[in-house]
């Protein structure tokens, strides 16, 4: 078993055997899921750079637009 202590903050380190079996890296973002007293952790899928996160808000979907926030 595979223990991390709770800091005052309220915050741990993910010990290196689980930072290795998820692969982790500094900047990876987690999943926290609460299955009854048990916590399944899971790194979340990375966004790629297809993914774009205004595609479903038609009113910010002109040439304009595109042009104004392709920098971001």
């Amino acid at each position: 078993m595979i223990t991390s202590k709770l800091t005052s903050k309220a915050q741990t380190t993910i010990p290196q055997p689980i930072r290795a079996a998820l692969r982790l890296q500094p900047g990876d973002e987690l999943i926290y899921e609460v299955a009854g007293q048990r916590v399944i952790l899971t790194r979340a899928r990375p966004v790629s750079e297809g993914d774009d996160p205004f595609r479903t808000f038609s009113e910010w979907n002109s040439e304009a637009d595109r042009k104004a926030y392709a920098g971001l």
